[in-house]
């Protein structure tokens, strides 16, 4: 037997101790995972009997976990075990809390002589069926105890590398393939090295178990599966069947049914490499490795013409920081192994092929990572790095992650190293950023190609939505003089109701009572605010108010809207083709609509002469239209109204375009962002008629500022004016009763 000292059985840290991922954490004990690609290979076989080898070896009892669940029990039969004390679902629920209940818990089985050293063995679960669905975290709190309470830990993996099992993985200082000689088996081996592969195994920690090895002979030598599935072959187990049917058939195990067989010799040589060369010391160093310091705490680079933090200059040169260089060359070698044109994915892929479509991209990348010379190999760094690489070549890149925030609401790209979000009404700055211009450029290709549309030098911006709805604007070099610039208002994933913005004070109850009662009597409704005050999520509520056995025909430069009516048409712009042809404008949708029996008209934003058509269609028995335009109040909403009516070219007097207004427009309903980044509607407007050559208006419900609090919160509150509008007859010939007192002045 080796005289190696023996290991050390490592506490649970005290109160208050470092962390164990911490650079001074105390020493844990090692975690052998060993996992087989098909069955028949002698995977439990091999890990009982090596985990006995061990224990007399180590002279400190080392631990075996059953953690397979298609051979569950196995072990028990092949160690001779005749009942196990318990089951670990009492370590999953939490009832062993400390190392040493987990000590009295396991059983124990004899690795030598009575009263020698001993092997803890523990079945996982009574019921191996539900051992796939245990929760993670409880698998992991359950695997860290017995990793602190024994200085080995052998665990029968199975084949199935998921949910759970990956706990083990992610524990593991080594993992044990065990594999055969022959061609099938050999297959699914390297089916289940490119599993681990793409959990950011380190390559290092994967070693090759050849078990069941002929003594006639083969031509799947050592070295030949060593090349072929490139991982050091760690032991070679001769071929033993009468020992190990022998074995199963007393109910001893083979190391002590048969100790002068090649098999048991093969299997305590494994033993002896491990423990004397502290193989397992060595490569919890290389598990461990010390991580790099982000390129976002690097020293800025000396002045002249070298980068600003982050990366790129202000002029947008390519990146030099050293991350992002890494990332780069190994997306372009993606790009030349992958045809990610053709296969890239949009929209029309379901779950399934883009699922299919990443696992192929993320083999690439680890392939690549695991060649490449650079320092992040700890598995945290290589999983955030292949992450950030994969975002990039197939979905959005770092805009992944802002996106699946809720609480982010709009994303401003300046360039590729300087992204700005609204988060809390607030601008503040993301620390996410894009490894270079390159990369930028093509997630707006991947945003806009998609739907049809194009940007390049001769069409050097584009508006466009997402598949939520979220609308996107980009613009592009030599336009866009530090790189391209992207601008994303996200959709929100719950469909805001009249009940949300009353809960954000965006209205008051009364108001939307009041507002509901306009719509249903199909007044003409023109929303106004400045960019991002929430004008197309008001347009949104207040569309919900339309009865739904009426046809609704919107018209969008990039489709927002989404109504909750079943009798709804969808119209979307289309820019010019490549010859400069083919656009479709608003104003060309408009007229379209006209001939579509639409019985009211929803415009996305009117910012041109689509003004004239839409007050014409206003006018012309389509009650009940709404639209947004941009303007700063109900006043200012009228004269901008004008202006645009002006660009249709159709040389109007100023007197008969004010009129048309008049005529057409009976409330508008003014959206303001203010200073604190909270919506209010700020006016309820009547377009009451002309005086003169004025439009004359009255406001019905006004947001009264009172100042900032402590906070620099906006203080206010909405009030009624004491105007009771002129359209009320109307409203209340449609059956709609509204109370005088909601008009009262407070």
């Amino acid at each position: 037997m080796s005289q190696q000292p023996p290991l050390r059985a490592v506490p649970p840290p005290a109160a208050g101790s470092p962390s164990p991922t911490a650079a001074a954490a105390a020493p844990q004990g090692h975690v052998i995972a060993v996992v087989g690609g098909k069955g028949g290979v002698g995977k439990s076989v091999f890990a009982g009997n090596f985990a006995l080898a061990m224990a007399a070896d180590a002279k400190n009892g080392p631990a075996l976990i059953d953690m397979d669940p298609q051979g569950s029990g196995d072990l028990s039969l092949i160690l001779g075990v005749k009942q196990v004390k318990g089951y670990g679902d009492d370590l999953l629920a939490g009832k062993l809390r400390d190392s040493a209940a987990l000590r009295s818990f396991l059983t124990q089985v004899p690795a030598g002589p009575a009263g020698g050293p001993v092997l803890n063995v523990l079945q996982m679960s009574a019921n191996p069926d539900k051992l796939l669905s245990v929760e993670e975290d409880k698998m992991d709190l359950a695997l860290k105890l017995v990793r602190r309470t024994y200085p080995v830990t052998i665990i029968d993996c199975g084949s199935r590398l998921e949910g759970p099992i990956l706990k083990a993985i992610d524990l593991a200082t080594m993992i044990l393939v065990v594999t055969n000689p022959e061609i099938l088996v050999l297959n699914q081996t390297r089916r289940v090295l490119d599993r681990l592969q793409t959990l950011l195994v380190p390559p290092d920690m994967v070693k090759v178990v050849l078990n069941k090895m002929p003594t006639g002979g083969t031509p799947y030598t050592p070295q030949f599966i060593e090349q072929n599935l490139k991982r050091q072959v760690v032991a070679v187990i001769p071929e033993d069947a009468a020992s190990a049917q022998a074995a199963l058939s007393k109910g001893v195990p083979m190391v002590a049914s048969a100790p002068g067989s090649p098999a048991t010799k093969a299997l305590y040589g494994l033993s002896r490499v491990l423990l004397e060369k502290r193989v397992l010391d060595t490569l919890a160093q290389v598990q461990r490795a010390p991580r790099p310091v982000p390129a976002a705490d690097a020293k800025p680079a000396a002045a002249g013409g070298a980068p600003e933090p982050g990366g790129q200059s202000k002029m947008g040169k390519e990146p030099r920081d050293p991350r992002s260089i890494l990332k780069i060359r190994i997306q372009a070698q993606l790009v030349e192994r992958m045809d990610l044109k053709r296969e890239q994915l949009d929209r029309n892929l379901d779950a399934e092929k883009r699922a299919e479509l990443r696992a192929k991209a993320l083999k690439i990348v680890t392939d690549i990572l695991n060649v490449e010379d650079h320092p992040w190999k700890a598995r945290e760094e290589m999983a955030k790095l292949t992450k950030e690489i994969l975002d990039e070549a197939l979905v959005l890149g770092p805009l992944e992650d802002l996106l699946a925030d809720d609480d982010v609401k709009e994303i401003m790209v300046n360039r590729a190293d300087l992204i700005f979000i609204e988060k809390g009404g607030r601008i503040q700055k993301s620390p996410v950023t894009f490894s270079s211009n390159v990369q930028l450029m093509s997630v707006i290709e991947r945003i806009v190609n998609p739907l049809g549309r194009r940007i390049d030098e001769k069409t050097p911006y584009v508006d466009a939505r997402l598949v939520d709805g979220s609308r996107v604007h980009a613009i592009i070099p030599p336009l866009a003089l530090d790189g391209p610039m992207l601008t994303i208002r996200k959709f929100p994933k719950k469909r805001l109701g009249p009940e949300d913005l009353i809960k954000f004070g965006t209205f008051t109850p009364e108001m939307s009572d009041f507002l509901r009662a306009c719509i249903e009597a199909r007044l003409n409704v023109l929303i106004s605010g400045g960019t991002g005050s929430g004008k197309t999520t008001l347009l949104n509520v207040l569309s919900s108010f339309i009865p739904a056995t009426e046809r609704i025909l919107t018209v969008e430069d990039a489709a927002e809207l989404q109504l909750v009516q079943e009798h709804v048409g969808r119209l979307e712009t289309r820019p010019a083709n490549i010859e400069g042809t083919g656009a479709v404008t608003i104003r060309d949708l408009v007229r379209q609509t006209l001939r579509m029996r639409p019985d009211r008209i929803v415009i996305g934003e009117v910012r041109a002469g689509e003004a004239l058509d839409m007050l014409q269609a206003m006018n012309t028995g389509h009650d009940g239209s709404m639209a947004t335009v941009h303007s700063n109040n109900p006043r200012d909403a009228v004269a901008r109204l004008e202006t645009l009516v002006m660009m249709a070219g159709m040389d109007l007097p100023a007197k008969a375009i004010r009129e048309q207004i008049s005529n057409a427009v009976h409330l508008i309903v003014q959206q303001s962002r203010l200073s604190d980044g909270s919506r209010r509607v700020t006016h309820v407007t009547e377009v009451s008629g002309m005086q003169g050559e004025v439009v004359t208006m009255q406001d019905i419900f006004v947001f009264r500022q009172d100042g900032l609090d402590e906070k620099r919160k906006v203080k206010g509150k909405h009030v009624a004016t004491g105007f009771i509008p002129k359209f009320i007859d109307k409203i209340e010939a449609t059956g709609i009763k509204l109370p005088r007192g909601l008009f009262k002045a407070a």
